[in-house]
């Protein structure tokens, strides 16, 4: 067999298995695992289903504007909650057939956080809990695939 044509076989072998590699990742829908009770944490690499799809691009967001807080930066932490508010309303159509019980229970505690942190005088501690319950409410709909 000429070198030329092994080559060709190998680049052939080397595509199939790509595309059936990046077949196979797109039907998974993954999560982060339940945290203890408490503060909230980064979000862990390993991810359970959950019956709403993956929802680690909002957790991303409510853990920086929970950070944000953390920091005391409440005015930084009201710009960004409004990114979580457009990327949750732009993804209602696709998440709320999904599971639309857990997607309510997802909202009010979205509704909750930007309530505190959109406040006349915002208190950093209401904010803190609105956001902690927040982050734990999106690690709580881990495993309900």
């Amino acid at each position: 067999m000429s070198s030329s044509t092994l080559s060709l076989r190998c680049l052939a072998a080397g595509s199939m298995l790509a595309l059936l590699l990046a077949a196979a990742g797109c039907s998974k829908s993954v999560e982060p695992p339940l945290p203890g009770a408490g503060q909230p944490r980064a979000a862990p690499q390993a991810r359970a289903a959950s019956a709403l799809g993956d929802l680690s691009s909002f957790r991303g967001i409510a853990a920086d504007v929970a950070a944000m807080v953390d920091r005391g930066d409440l005015a930084a932490a009201k710009t960004r909650i409004k990114d979580l508010e457009v990327a949750w309303d732009a993804a209602e159509a696709g998440l709320k057939p999904r599971a639309a019980d857990d997607w309510h229970v997802v909202d009010k505690a979205i509704d909750r956080a930007l309530k505190a942190l959109r406040a006349d005088t915002p208190n950093a501690a209401d904010c803190k809990q609105a956001l902690t319950a927040l982050l734990n409410t999106i690690d709580g709909m881990a495993g309900k695939a």
